[in-house]
């Protein structure tokens, strides 16, 4: 990613999305990435910086988009948009299933449920929904 137009930055930006934990460590031991860095090392000034993310705000962001911060409150807004009707529909099908079990291990069942629910079905559905108005301060300051 190049620097923003007019910001006097000469700060460029590399993203890297990875299906799997897996995946990015083979991507970052691959001969073919050292060698790259190796060679990036006399090209840029000062270190390199890696950033990582992995939890919430991940689901933020459109594949192939860069990674802006987004305001807390417009997150927290998507999330209970996300979370609440999951957590409804699975208390309301998965719920009586698991009920007569140990308190525990129908807690650890549920909220697996809900975790893998919201990674992988329903954030990728309400980041795309919202995604204009997620990202409508974006379009305010490029105008």
């Amino acid at each position: 990613m190049r620097p923003a137009a007019g910001s006097g930055s000469r700060e460029y930006g590399i993203v890297r999305k990875f299906a799997s934990r897996d995946a990015l460590m083979e991507f970052r031991t691959s001969p073919e990435y050292l060698e790259w860095n190796a060679l990036a090392v006399e090209l840029t000034e000062g270190s390199g910086r890696v950033e990582e993310l992995s939890g919430l705000e991940s689901w933020f962001t459109l594949p192939g988009a860069p990674l802006k911060a987004l305001p807390k409150w417009k997150m927290a807004v998507a999330t209970f948009l996300g979370v609440f009707p999951t957590v409804l529909i699975l208390n309301m099908t998965l719920g009586p299933a698991i009920r007569p079990w140990n308190f525990i291990l129908g807690s650890v069942v549920f909220n697996a449920a809900v975790v893998i629910s919201l990674n992988w079905v329903v954030m990728p559905v309400i980041t795309r929904v919202l995604h204009p108005w997620l990202h409508s301060d974006e379009k305010k300051a490029a105008k």
